[in-house]
């Protein structure tokens, strides 16, 4: 790809181990959507963590189990191996529909799924609540990331929390007239001098990136929550998606790829630690998510992936002093801003009832999008 391009990038997304997945906010609040509208099978809690089974198999987004075999400097699988005795098998996931099919085989114990994933997890039945009490680290997680919409559900949590940031619009400095507004991705006339070096996230969960900016730019269509649109709003989005399709020159799916296209690519993609209803080696899990907690190799994380940890004793240990501060660790103002990720149903969350697209639906129109 070129390097003349722009980057529509993702809305935002919370990391959490368990399944926080990334919720949704407009002003400060959460919608009800991801807890209240969902029924999920009830398994059990685990009570207590024993020895470790030797082995843990689990789905992780580049970049969030590192063993050294990227770079030599960066490791904390090899660490945990040794603490441990569980030998970790990493499996890249490049969508959240490859993890979530990959999670329903039954072969893994955990995945870190974002926030368009962890919903269908839940209601699957394949992945379990998640007893924090046996996650000593849990208890210097910020306390804006706990018993949140997109990490519980009526209360009960299906994640710990890892790390959280804002995606940012990104542009090469030889793209034409991007400026600092979204309209460099979504209007035609800003769009059109750099038509064919317009780069956007393939998948569908992208949508609520357009109803983001509807919600501003559209007011009448009254968009309260991107992930919970009415037929007349997702309408709308799918439109506007349809006429971006037209200046977009790839779409993309391994963020690692896309940065290598600019000269000084940072984002952030939340993402959620899962266990796995099935798990063969729910001890070793249980034990990986503490070790994924901890400030040190929170700092690490952290550091290596580009987001803010969770876990707030992380920021003593990052070797940028600064990296928190830049990151908004623990920001309530920014972060109210933010729209996370969540799974959309059809329980609009509020007086609509069940009238909003669901994600196969979503599914539908992306594909539709792309043509």
């Amino acid at each position: 790809m070129s390097t003349k391009g722009l980057w529509a990038a993702l809305v935002a997304c919370i990391a959490a181990f368990g399944v926080a997945a990334c919720g949704s906010s407009d002003n400060g609040s959460t919608s009800a959507n991801s807890g209240s509208g969902l029924n999920p099978p009830k398994l059990p809690v685990q009570k207590s963590v024993g020895q470790g089974e030797g082995q843990l198999n689990i789905i992780a987004w580049a970049g969030y189990a590192e063993d050294g075999s990227t770079d030599p400097k960066v490791d904390w699988v090899t660490p945990f191996e040794k603490a441990t005795g569980c030998q970790t098998n990493v499996k890249v996931g490049n969508t959240s529909d490859e993890m979530v099919t990959l999670m329903r085989t039954g072969n893994y114990d955990g995945v870190s799924a974002s926030g368009d994933a962890t919903l269908r997890l839940i209601a699957g039945g394949d992945v379990a609540p998640v007893n924090t009490s046996l996650v000593p680290n849990y208890a210097q997680i910020w306390s804006g990331l706990k018993d949140k919409p997109w990490n519980s559900v009526k209360r009960q949590m299906y994640g710990i929390p890892h790390g959280y940031g804002a995606n940012l619009l990104m542009s090469s400095p030889k793209a034409s007239g991007v400026g600092t507004s979204w309209d460099a991705v979504f209007d035609p006339s800003k769009m059109t001098p750099n038509k064919g070096h317009v780069t956007a996230y393939d998948s569908p969960i992208y949508i609520a990136d357009a109803a983001v900016y509807l919600k501003a730019h559209q007011p009448d269509l009254k968009i309260t929550n991107p992930f919970e649109l009415d037929s007349k709003q997702f309408n709308a989005v799918v439109n506007l998606l349809k006429t971006q399709r037209k200046y977009i020159g790839e779409y993309w799916a391994d963020y690692t790829k896309e940065q290598a296209a600019f000269a000084n690519g940072n984002s952030t993609v939340g993402t959620t630690w899962m266990v796995s209803s099935k798990a063969k080696h729910p001890n070793c899990m249980y034990k990986w998510m503490n070790w994924i907690t901890s400030p040190k190799v929170q700092a690490q994380v952290a550091e290596w992936f580009g987001e803010a940890p969770a876990n707030r004793a992380a920021c003593s240990h990052t070797v940028a002093k600064d990296h928190c501060k830049i990151f908004h660790e623990g920001d309530a103002p920014y972060f109210s801003k933010v729209s996370f990720w969540t799974t959309p149903i059809k329980s609009c969350g509020d007086g609509r009832g069940n009238t909003c697209a669901d994600y196969s639906q979503w599914v539908q129109a992306w594909t539709d999008i792309k043509g």
